[in-house]
């Protein structure tokens, strides 16, 4: 066994873990080796074709089958009528399951995009054909999808945490503060497209449920569906090897619940995928917020109150709630402090995680307010920061794990030059461009899970890990390629890594940033373990020596802190005021983000976050049609998001982020880097032009008038 000692920029690196490592699939994902869930041939393979509701609200009169299943390879057509019952009166993992994946199971229309029949072909082509020639009629009743800051019938709710969190007196608080910003800002409804579609097969093999799918967690999707369909769990295994990318929207769908039942109807695999349309009804995506900030500082930039609400939308079916108002109780403290998020019932598909959830949204208003007051005060913008660090979590009390925001902003500025920044807005310029940068912080917690993992020693002087993890993209499963061949003192070419498969065992989904911290964790237990049998033993026998790992006490046993991954983001825009045109020059984002694995794809994670901030920031906005309760171009034309031509040169880096009492040191990167990049390049945009933008995205037309308003 041999340990490699390499030097990553300025930092020492003893082992595997911080060496930059290509993916350990990578190959096989270039040469077409690595199959997705949609690519994997079965014998007898049919196809299922979802069918969409055309209006937002009513009931469904009739279903006309009797065409559609004289079309040519038609099997079956599904619907409220003759589909199985499926149970919903469980808690899962999430909570209770969202009853849009419980597909037909009665007449109700709740929203335009709901399933109403699921048509059954030999192919896809005669599916897709069938199902667009099946006629639903309904009986429509008025919709609302009308969403706004004032609605009356908004509301208080606790999801993840409680929606209200507040100490001392606000309006005292406000009417004590030399200086107050009090603003409104407007996030839009956004969608997280993942390269790879949702698609799932399910068939019976001998008694067993199998399904071959693409999500963030197969024991996830495994234990869903047997509570949904009834069934021992023991009897559903799920398999989902590679995965093209997930963003929070690849859990439990109608899909997956449709395939299941056409299988059990027709006793042969049924394929069903959504098409990119569908996916803007049936994958989730982020909910529009209005958010209200108000700050009250003494002359000294110093916080004396602070007031963030957000409000959110959810469906009729369904709550969820994009806590925007989170990321203020983790980044800055104030003797009033009071955080609140509400939501409102539309006749709208039901949100979900997306990327940052809550902290993408929240932190574009409060990073937006904490630059507008460090404008009234005559502050640097970093320098308002540093005067309000707080020492403990603002609301929580528990004291930091590690925190170093201050390094990030430190070196952050160094290398962008702050320095030389010139406050005043609507100073520079480069021929027709107006120039401006600014800066923003990011924040993103940093928890672990209960999993599991086994590793083995096998005869051949190798090891064989497994653990039940989901590789979304993110390099996961190179990582813990990494981390184990550390933790055995062996190199990563001795290290084979299986994933993606419910029969590995519980662990965590791959979510919340925590997948490859609660994975590491278990597979580390594991492999010292072992390390330690082999240094009993003389040899390995034909079948190896395994053991297995539960993270379970070791977490519950950490002690309680304020964990998170954080962040400094810094841009640079040139603004056209004649065109209205934002172009990002440059991005530069520093984060103290634990102990790195994988430099490579780390880089690529943080890259990437930072790039659906540009999007974010100027491009994303679905629009709903009030009349219709739909999207105006639920496609990839008319949804518009951040292309080559309008990313620019960004840079990702870290500073060391140690916590000396975490066994693991690891942290999550995966949605840090979109937090405060959208606030980073509206400040930017503000020095440039003098003039605040509250809503996103900024587009050409907001810029052109005055109040930044369209």
């Amino acid at each position: 066994m041999t340990t490699a000692t390499t030097t990553t920029g300025t930092r020492a690196v003893n082992g595997s873990v911080g060496t930059a490592h290509t993916r350990v699939e990578g190959r096989d994902k270039v040469t077409g080796t690595a199959r997705y869930a949609g690519e994997i041939p079965f014998a007898e393979l049919a196809h299922g074709w979802l069918a969409l509701s055309t209006v937002a609200r009513g009931r469904i009169r009739s279903v006309g089958t009797e065409t559609v299943l004289a079309m040519p390879g038609v099997l079956t057509v599904l619907h409220h009528e003759n589909a199985p019952r499926v149970d919903t009166d469980y808690v899962g993992l999430l909570g209770a399951p969202d009853p849009t994946a419980a597909v037909f199971q009665h007449d109700r229309v709740p929203h335009v995009g709901w399933p109403v029949a699921l048509v059954v072909a030999e192919t896809s082509e005669q599916a897709r054909e069938a199902a667009e020639a099946l006629v639903v009629h309904y009986e429509q009743e008025p919709h609302d999808v009308a969403f706004s800051a004032d609605r009356p019938d908004a509301y208080e709710l606790d999801a993840f945490g409680p929606a209200v969190m507040a100490k001392g007196e606000l309006d005292a608080g406000l009417a004590a503060s030399a200086v107050v910003v009090d603003a409104e800002y407007t996030t839009p409804e956004e969608h997280h497209n993942p390269m790879e579609p949702h698609a799932a097969t399910a068939l019976w093999d001998g008694g067993r449920l199998e399904v071959v799918d693409s999500n963030q967690g197969t024991t996830w999707v495994a234990n869903e569906l047997a509570n949904m369909f009834s069934l021992d769990p023991a009897s559903v295994h799920v398999r989902s090897e590679h995965v093209g990318g997930g963003f929070g929207s690849k859990g439990l769908r109608a899909h997956q619940v449709a395939a299941v039942m056409a299988a059990t109807e027709l006793q042969r695999p049924v394929r069903v995928i959504m098409t990119r349309r569908q996916m803007f009804s049936l994958a989730g995506y982020r909910s529009p917020t209005t958010q209200r900030v108000r700050l009250g500082a003494d002359a000294d930039g110093r916080l004396r109150a602070l007031d963030h609400s957000s409000l959110s939308l959810t469906s009729t079916v369904h709550e969820f709630v994009e806590a925007s108002a989170g990321p203020a109780r983790v980044m800055y403290d104030a003797d009033a402090h009071h955080t609140a998020n509400r939501v409102v019932r539309l006749d709208v598909p039901t949100p979900t995680f997306m990327r940052a959830p809550g902290e993408a949204p929240g932190s574009f208003a409060l990073e937006s307010a904490v630059d507008e007051l460090a404008e009234k005060c005559g502050i640097d913008p970093i320098e308002l920061r540093v005067r309000n660090e707080p020492e403990r979590g603002p609301v929580s009390g528990l004291p930091f794990s590690s925190r170093n925001l201050l390094a990030c902003f430190r070196e952050g500025a160094r290398r962008f030059g702050w320095a030389d920044r010139d406050p005043r807005p609507g100073l520079r310029r480069d021929g027709r461009w107006l120039l401006g940068t600014g800066t923003a912080a990011a924040s993103f917690g940093a928890m672990a899970m209960p999993s599991t993992a086994a590793v083995t020693a096998e005869a051949d002087g190798t090891f064989t890990v497994r653990v039940n993890a989901a590789d979304i993209g993110t390099g996961a499963r190179t990582a813990l390629t990494l981390v184990a061949a550390d933790a055995l003192r062996t190199t990563p070419d001795h290290v084979r890594v299986h994933i993606g498969d419910s029969d590995l065992g519980p662990a965590m989904i791959a979510g919340g940033s925590a997948g490859t911290r609660s994975w590491s964790w278990a597979v580390m237990i594991a492999a010292e373990e072992l390390r330690e049998r082999l240094a009993l033993n003389t040899g390995i026998p034909p079948e190896g020596i395994t053991v297995r790992s539960d993270t379970t006490a070791a977490i519950g046993a950490l002690s309680q802190k304020e964990r998170h991954s954080f962040g400094a983001q810094f841009a640079e825009v040139a603004v056209d005021p004649a065109t209205g045109e934002v172009r990002v020059r440059r991005m530069l984002g520093i984060f103290a983000a634990g102990r790195i694995v994988n430099p490579l794809t780390a880089r690529s994670q943080l890259v990437g976050g930072m790039t659906w901030g540009i999007s974010m920031a100027l491009h994303e906005e679905a629009v709903r049609d009030r009349a219709t309760g739909g999207h105006y171009g639920a496609d990839l034309a008319g949804y518009h998001v951040a292309a080559h031509a309008d990313v620019p040169h960004i840079e990702a880096d870290w500073v060391d982020d140690v916590d000396p009492d975490d066994p693991v040191g690891i942290k999550g990167i995966g949605e840090v880097g979109i937090v405060g990049a959208a606030a980073a390049i509206a400040n930017a945009v503000w020095h440039a032009t003098g003039v605040r933008h509250r809503n996103l995205p900024i587009r050409p037309d907001r810029v052109l008038t005055a109040d930044g308003h369209a």
